[in-house]
Parts: C-alpha cells; sequence; structure tokens
C-alpha cells in the first residue's frame, strides 16, 4: 500500500472489537460501539511519537475514513490520539 499521511496526520486501520459478550450473546452491527482503537501503519514525516504498528486509543468518532485496495482506515490527526496501548 502507498499511502503518506500529510501534515500531523497518521493512517490507522480498526481493531474490531468481538462481536459476541462474555456469556455469548452475540451483539448485532447495528449495536455495536464504533471501535475506538487501531493500528498504526503509516505515519506523516512530521509525527515523531507515533511509529508503524503502535496501538493507539482515538475517539470514536475522530478521522476520516478511506479505503486503499478493498480495505477500510482511519486518517486521524494526531490531536485526536489519546494515548498509546502497551
Amino acid at each position: 500500500m502507498n499511502f503518506q499521511p500529510l501534515g500531523k496526520r497518521v493512517l490507522i486501520k480498526k481493531v474490531e472489537e468481538a462481536n459476541t459478550t462474555s456469556s455469548g450473546i452475540i451483539i448485532p452491527d447495528n449495536a455495536q460501539e464504533k471501535p475506538s482503537k487501531g493500528e498504526v501503519v503509516a505515519v506523516s514525516s512530521e509525527v515523531s511519537e507515533l511509529s508503524c504498528g503502535d496501538i493507539v486509543v482515538f475517539g470514536k468518532f475522530s478521522g476520516n475514513e478511506i479505503s486503499l485496495q478493498g480495505e477500510k482506515f482511519l486518517v486521524l490527526d494526531t490531536d485526536d490520539i489519546f494515548g498509546i496501548v502497551k
């Protein structure tokens, strides 16, 4: 994939949440919350605190969704990222 974010932005691949509860109840797609975790797959040259492979937490309604080679990604401004999951 050839996508280079510009400015202070990163490209995120969403980490999908499980669609069943711990007791086995299936949660329909329309009742699931929008994922707020993702893996950084591309970083702008202006961003030094994140690198590819980092798992980050971001606002539920942040970023712009794009489709690249049939996969969905988010382009996020670094101000919309709350932190890195270690």
